[in-house]
């Protein structure tokens, strides 16, 4: 395989000095990174606005619960009939009216409170104002019934459970999380690097072939080393491309921050605020731990070792599959009938992976999908971080590359007969004929 070298920096060079190459390497990030900035500037104006919410309390038993805040401000009513309050609060342009019926009776006046507005208020927004009043409203119904809110408070008990595998490793209850974030990383990452590059190279095929500077190179080197050479070399771009997006993303993203003023550390949308709330409730710092933990119980080695192995098996094994459909078919149009044998098992990996994995990482359903060739690169890279045995890791890549070989082996043979094929729609019992040629 003397011309394979020539072949990679071939296909390499002509990859990374392609002008619509260059144009997205550095477009892609900018438009990116604008639009998240965008966002997050926009974002942070709407934070900024504070809301007036006027409450004619009626009862007189819940004024006390509402209590400013940087974003949101209560304006009192009183000696108004809801009338009156609806128009002043119209005529104020207020975010709403928070009415609260008279009522001495706790039940009826939980169902005796409305909010008027012109327009749907935020969901987060509401969710804020019915946890205050259902707080207060039970506090007052302890009252009434006869109930101690002290000895209510101290005979609460908080129920932690401590994790620990046979072996007697420590477990936090963020592992799971923590798992879940680097197994869908790396398994998404390779999806999409296999549809993006894979595409790459069959586009790649198609215009050597129908330009009939193919026919030039084919007389001079083998299909199979023209094949891998194509693989390898817009594989490499790629992982350029990659790069460069990593580093030119993170310039642009820290402009952006200081051009615009975004603090993101600062930047919290409503969501993200009751979230923070909720996290406080359970004390936070705890959280902080348990993720650490969860992060330094990953067997990183273990991961990083796997995920280049079975991202650059997996991508191989695809990437060989594209080349023979580029040589295949004339047109990209003509490669339609034949991407849904390929990009069937990718989904199937994903859906597996993010909804059988998760839940069940041993089970039989992921232990099998996890040795299938064409979907071991995404299911296995998903299970690993939940502890799978190093033998089944092995024999999952030993597989893998073994399926690698003979599909290179089935795509050359495609590939060999299907460069100097012309004007013609190939069919699969065709591709099966060009198989004993």
């Amino acid at each position: 395989m003397n011309h394979l070298p020539l072949i990679i920096k071939r296909e390499y060079i002509s990859k990374v000095r392609n002008k619509a190459f260059i144009i997205m390497t550095v477009l892609s990030p900018v438009i990116v990174i604008g639009l998240m900035s965008l966002v997050a500037y926009l974002s942070q104006v709407n934070n900024d606005k504070v809301r007036v919410i006027s409450i004619l309390d009626e009862s007189g038993l819940l004024k006390p619960i509402f209590k400013d805040t940087p974003t949101l401000t209560y304006n009192h009513l009183s000696g108004l009939s809801l009338e009156e309050a609806k128009g002043l609060v119209t005529a104020s342009s207020g975010f709403g009216l928070l009415h609260i019926e008279n009522n001495t009776d706790i039940n009826a006046l939980s169902k005796g409170i409305t909010f008027y507005s012109d327009a749907s208020p935020a969901s987060s927004v509401l969710s804020r104002l019915e946890r205050r009043l259902e707080k207060r409203l039970t506090k007052m119904n302890y009252e009434t019934i006869g109930l101690d809110l002290e000895q209510i408070e101290a005979s609460k008990v908080n129920v932690s459970i401590y994790q620990e595998n046979f072996e007697g490793k420590t477990a936090s209850k963020s592992d799971g999380f923590v798992k879940l974030i680097f197994g869908g990383a790396a398994g998404y990452l390779l999806f999409m690097f296999i549809i993006i590059y894979g595409n790459m190279i069959m586009r790649s095929v198609i215009e050597e072939k129908t330009s009939r500077i193919i026919e030039v190179i084919i007389a001079s080197v083998k299909p199979v080393q023209l094949m891998l050479g194509k693989i390898i070399g817009t594989s490499l771009a790629g992982i350029t491309q990659f790069a460069i997006w990593i580093c030119l993303g993170g310039l642009l993203g820290l402009v952006a921050s200081v051009i615009l003023g975004i603090d993101i550390s600062a930047l919290q949308t409503p969501q993200h605020a009751v979230m923070h709330q909720a996290l406080q409730g359970q004390g936070f710092s705890t959280e902080i731990q348990d993720v650490l933990q969860g992060f330094f119980s990953l067997p990183l080695t273990n991961l990083i070792i796997a995920f280049i192995c079975f991202f650059i098996g997996g991508y191989f094994l695809y990437s060989s599959l594209y080349a023979a459909i580029g040589a295949a078919v004339d047109n990209e149009t003509d490669t339609q009938q034949f991407m849904l044998p390929i990009i069937m098992p990718l989904i199937l990996a994903v859906y597996i992976g993010f909804f059988t994995v998760i839940e069940e990482p041993h089970g039989t359903i992921s232990t099998i999908f996890s040795f299938i060739p064409l979907t071991s690169p995404v299911v296995m890279l998903m299970r690993i971080p939940f502890g799978v045995p190093l033998w089944q890791q092995l024999l999952a890549f030993v597989i893998l590359v073994g399926t690698f070989v003979f599909t290179v082996w089935f795509a050359s043979k495609i590939y060999r007969v299907g460069i100097l094929m012309y004007g013609k729609k190939p069919t699969y019992k065709e591709l099966i004929k060009w198989l004993k040629y």
